[in-house]
């Protein structure tokens, strides 16, 4: 088997050491000696846009947050799906993944960042969505594993009582919340529920490094 080749190494913010790999036609970004995300999990990451942008009421401009930019994937399935008047913002913490989006990778999903639609903040997004009120029509979140398990203790904040009361703060009327989640397991619906918002889970059949595991999309709808 052929092997993996190190095309970047780069430090985030808690130091932990990123590493940019190809192996023939895939590539991988592992984060402190593990594996993070895999070019070949596009579809999981495109639904987590299918489902959260096919949520929203027909209306001008929209405007959309997401955190958490990997590889691509999901913002480029938000930019084919809204219409030419949206307003697509995209929160990444890691400034080499912006950069790697921007040279290394960016073909990857067809060059998304390059859409005049699509802004970067760079930066947490808990201190994006805490930053307004009633601003976005949809907020779709991919960080770490999902509500549960986590990898990293700090992104508890966002699947939190007070962290999904900020989105709720900061999502339109008929706003719409969609988290990407390693599975369905674990009390998230009921969180949702507490935080003012119509909860519903779909399930995603993944086709990558975890092929014949479902994943699921979160979705909450805001009362």
């Amino acid at each position: 088997m052929r092997p993996w080749e190190t095309l970047a190494e780069a430090d985030a913010p808690d130091r932990q050491r990123l590493e940019l790999r190809r192996r023939g036609h895939e590539y991988l970004i592992r984060a402190g000696g593990w594996d993070l995300m895999s070019s070949r999990d596009d579809d999981s990451a495109r639904a987590l846009a299918t489902v959260g942008c096919g949520a929203l009421s027909k209306r001008a401009g929209v405007r959309v947050l997401i955190g958490g930019l990997g590889m691509g994937y999901s913002l480029a399935a938000a930019c084919e799906l809204l219409d030419p008047d949206a307003e697509i913002e995209v929160a990444e913490l890691v400034p080499a993944i912006v950069e790697w989006n921007r040279g290394l990778i960016a073909e990857l999903a067809g060059r998304p960042l390059d859409d005049p639609r699509v802004r970067v903040y760079q930066g947490d997004v808990v201190t994006r969505i805490e930053q307004v009120r009633d601003h976005f029509d949809a907020i779709l979140l991919d960080v770490d594993n999902g509500p549960d398990p986590l990898a990293h203790d700090h992104n508890a904040r966002l699947y939190g009582d007070a962290g999904l009361r900020a989105a709720h703060r900061a999502l339109r009327k008929a706003g719409v919340h969609a988290v990407w989640s390693y599975s369905d397991a674990g009390n998230f619906a009921r969180k949702l529920g507490r935080a003012g918002f119509e909860a519903s889970v779909h399930p995603v059949a993944n086709h990558g490094r975890d092929r014949g595991r479902t994943h699921a999309i979160w979705l909450g709808r805001k009362r």
